[in-house]
């Protein structure tokens, strides 16, 4: 796998963590009590998901730069 491969991973990641951070939030602000209880679940899942965009985007860090032309 390469560096951009590695990016693109990392960013999409990185996208499903957010999500999962802002349901978490809304959970825990929501006025229904019914729904407090899905917070830990949702910031757990959250927490995965940007331990897995870290781990992606310094493996994108020590590999070389992709040349997109010599792939072509």
């Amino acid at each position: 796998m390469d560096r951009t491969k590695h990016l693109a991973l990392a960013d999409s990641a990185v996208t499903r963590a957010e999500r999962l951070a802002g349901d978490a939030e809304r959970y825990a602000t929501s006025a229904e009590p019914n729904l407090h209880s899905r917070v830990q679940g949702y910031a757990e899942a959250g927490t995965l998901w940007a331990d897995i965009a870290r781990t992606h985007a310094r493996i994108a860090a020590v590999l070389p730069e992709t040349d997109e032309k010599a792939e072509a």
